[in-house]
């Protein structure tokens, strides 16, 4: 038997008889690749104090592999539907390898940004790769369960990542958390080839390259704009980016509804339940990836924890997806995208909404309940809202729709963070300043102001001072607590009205099962997928 598999999806006259373990292979590379954008937030600590990271810095680090990885998706799809799903997803993990090596032997600033740049660059390709041949390799009457776990993978990742970090920072430098990737892809490379069959799009037309060009602009300066403007004010460089982004996106829709073979068929977004399910997707990951940016600052720097036991500590995030996938896996068929998707967001919300109650003396146990709730909304919505989007595409276009479903949620998770995220420093900031007023010299206020982490260095250096001593350091460590506490509270309750604000226009937008045309799928389809193929059918594509 030759070690690759030859015979294309395509061709196959059945269902290919390894679906479930190629299914495996593409979770792992999904996994490694959604890893990588969290466990940066447990090794941030370590990489601040050796790099001597600003706060400017640090989200640069952190954010050089969002920008690559949201901008370059949709172009990147198209162009593994065209040539080779397979071959994109080998390449994807080869780049991303490449730059998680270069990530672990670097040591400037610069240099580190550059690092997870690639990395996000190969993540663009492999994220939109497996969703397209995790479709492309399965039954329509089997892709829903296929769907709910690659979906459920993306979740887990999300806690796994800190506690992979954690685990390794307790006897190895930062740098460890970017060499761990390195024999996980390439585990992923030789399950491709071995048991991921070749798949491409059949008689699809020229890839529309100025389309593409136009979506990188647009997305890229979109993010950021939102990452940069409230992070740093909105002067020059963030307005500019705003209005490119503005204008981009205004260039895309004109040119895709003239040109005979559009990069993203814009009339799409004119259905209710295609538009719903983008809508769904973005509000969900613009509170998860939130919650996580501070939630895990929290327990290291308020709470005191360890980098491996904040990653254990977000282990329950992880069990209540499993729990929400197998729910939904059997509620989805018999309730329909709809209910699952405004359920999963109701329930997200409410998560949020009880981290209003973080104060000074806050324990883990009060982040435990709104973890998993958000686990939970996870499991219960992201897949049927998926299924819906990748239904919505005929199949010469599955990369395009595994690129604008990613798209969505890295875009939702990008604009949490920044917008979240520049919400907590301001209110930590002002907080700050209220309590300690001008008992700290002007220097060592405005360096405590710029994060918490800075706040605790400057107690630190109080402690040390001979003219101070210990109790005006614990005023100080107290001061920067309380601050930070209420944050976090204030974040969550803005963050609970943005979410709540997405649940009712996602309720709006998206129809029951009575505004879908009656047309049945194929037998055994779940409902999700009857739906998803009822959009497909209402929609007229050029290609």
């Amino acid at each position: 038997m030759s070690f690759l598999v030859n015979t294309p999806v395509e061709k196959m006259t059945g269902p290919y008889a390894r679906r479930w373990w190629a299914l495996l292979v593409l979770c792992l590379s999904l996994l490694i690749t959604v890893m990588a954008n969290t466990s940066l937030i447990v090794a941030a600590p370590d990489m601040t104090a050796d790099l001597s990271l600003s706060s400017s810095d640090l989200q640069w680090v952190v954010d050089s592999y969002t920008v690559p990885y949201a901008a370059l998706m949709l172009v990147l799809g198209a162009i593994g539907d065209k040539y080779s799903r397979r071959g994109a997803l080998v390449l994807g993990l080869l780049i991303f390898a490449g730059g998680s090596v270069m990530g672990s032997l670097v040591d400037e600033t610069s240099l580190v940004i550059v690092a997870r740049a690639i990395m996000g660059v190969g993540a663009a390709v492999v994220m939109p790769a497996t969703l397209s041949l995790v479709v492309a390799t399965f039954p329509r009457s089997e892709r829903a369960k296929a769907i709910t776990a690659w979906a459920a993978t993306s979740g887990v990742a999300v806690a796994v990542g800190p506690l992979v970090s954690g685990w390794l920072l307790e006897d190895h430098a930062w740098g460890s958390t970017f060499l761990i990737n390195v024999p996980f892809a390439v585990l992923a490379v030789f399950g491709a080839l071995a048991l991921v069959p070749p798949s491409k799009a059949e008689g699809m037309g020229r890839i529309d390259y100025v389309g593409g060009l136009l979506s990188i602009v647009t997305v890229g300066s979109l993010i950021y704009a939102a990452i940069e403007g409230p992070h740093s004010g909105w002067g020059v460089g963030p307005v500019t980016a705003a209005v490119i982004a503005v204008v981009g996106l205004v260039a895309f829709i004109a040119w895709e509804l003239r040109h005979p073979h559009p990069m993203l068929n814009v009339r799409m977004f004119a259905l209710r339940p295609f538009t719903g399910s983008m809508l769904a997707v973005m509000f969900f990951f613009f509170g998860m990836f939130a919650v996580i940016y501070y939630a895990t600052q929290f327990l290291q720097f308020v709470l005191g924890y360890g980098a491996l036991d904040t990653g254990v500590r977000l282990l329950p995030l992880g069990g209540a997806v499993f729990l929400g996938s197998a729910v939904t896996g059997v509620l989805a068929p018999k309730l329909g995208v709809r209910v699952m998707a405004v359920t999963g967001l109701t329930v997200g919300t409410a998560g949020m909404f009880l981290l209003t109650q973080i104060d000074k003396g806050s324990t883990y146990g009060d982040f435990l309940v709104p973890l998993m709730m958000l686990g939970l909304a996870l499991g219960l919505a992201i897949s049927p809202a998926t299924d819906t989007i990748m239904g919505s595409f005929p199949e010469s276009e599955l990369g395009v729709g595994g690129g604008v479903n990613d798209t969505a949620l890295e875009l939702g998770g990008a604009l949490g963070i920044a917008v979240l995220g520049s919400l907590l420093g301001t209110a930590y900031r002002d907080e700050l300043t209220d309590l300690v007023g001008n008992r700290l010299p002007a220097e060592a206020m405005e360096t405590a102001k710029d994060s918490v982490g800075a706040g605790l260095a400057v107690a630190q250096r109080v402690a040390q001072d001979p003219s101070a001593g210990p109790q005006q350091a614990q005023t100080a460590v107290d001061a920067v607590h309380q601050a930070f506490a209420h944050g976090v509270a204030q974040t969550s309750l803005i963050g609970g009205i943005i979410m709540a604000a997405g649940t009712l226009i996602v309720l709006a937008v998206l129809p029951g099962r009575r505004g879908f045309a009656r047309k049945s799928a194929e037998p055994g389809a779940g409902t999700a997928v009857s739906e998803a193929a009822t959009v497909r059918e209402h929609t007229v594509s050029p290609r």
